[in-house]
């Protein structure tokens, strides 16, 4: 089953217009949208590694184009949105960006940008906190650009052989995301 999902995202990957697609999720993902980019990136650089560098700075210019839409949801909207957000699944993610943000100010930005840490939470209370947008842009781009440069560099690396132990492996690695996406909503529940 996941094995046929990868041989379709790759088919994707290699798609004319898959660097539009990448750029739009990254700046989606960035200030709305929940699939992080590097399921697409991954993919593209593992089709075309001679063009990992190029897809990696696509990767994170427009994300961090989509962190300052964020940004801007969070300044000028948050009061619109804020009973969704405190009612939605990432009401935690965002008390916690708060809290960050008043331990560690513009730091907070260069962690979420570089871990799976919703990034878009981050950037929406960047907004409404109004960090000040210069620190908030370049703590972005050095974070987003780490976590996009170094997929694409492990996966260009890698390359052929990396893809094909991930096509021997791909099933274990579906099932063993399911699962751990059950135990997390299980153990969501119970909180």
């Amino acid at each position: 089953m996941f094995r046929q999902l990868y041989d379709r995202a790759l088919g994707w990957a290699r798609h004319r217009h898959a660097p539009r697609y990448l750029a739009a999720i990254s700046v989606a993902e960035s200030s709305f949208f929940p699939v992080p980019p590097d399921v697409m990136l991954a993919p593209m650089v593992l089709a075309q590694p001679q063009a990992a560098w190029r897809l990696a700075w696509l990767t994170t210019w427009t994300s961090v184009l989509g962190g300052l839409i964020g940004y801007g949801i969070g300044a000028l909207a948050f009061t619109a949105i804020e009973p969704w957000l405190l009612a939605s699944r990432y009401a935690a993610a965002y008390q916690q960006a708060v809290a960050w943000f008043g331990q560690w100010g513009v730091w907070a930005v260069f962690v979420a940008g570089f871990s799976p840490i919703p990034y878009k939470v981050f950037t929406i209370a960047a907004g409404a906190l109004s960090m000040a947008v210069l620190p908030f842009t370049l703590a972005s781009l050095v974070g987003r650009g780490a976590r996009f440069f170094l997929v694409a560099a492990l996966l260009r690396w890698g390359g052929a052989r990396m893809e094909a132990q991930l096509r021997r492996h791909i099933d274990r690695v579906g099932w063993a995301i399911v699962a751990l996406v059950v135990v997390g909503a299980v153990a969501y529940a119970v909180r």
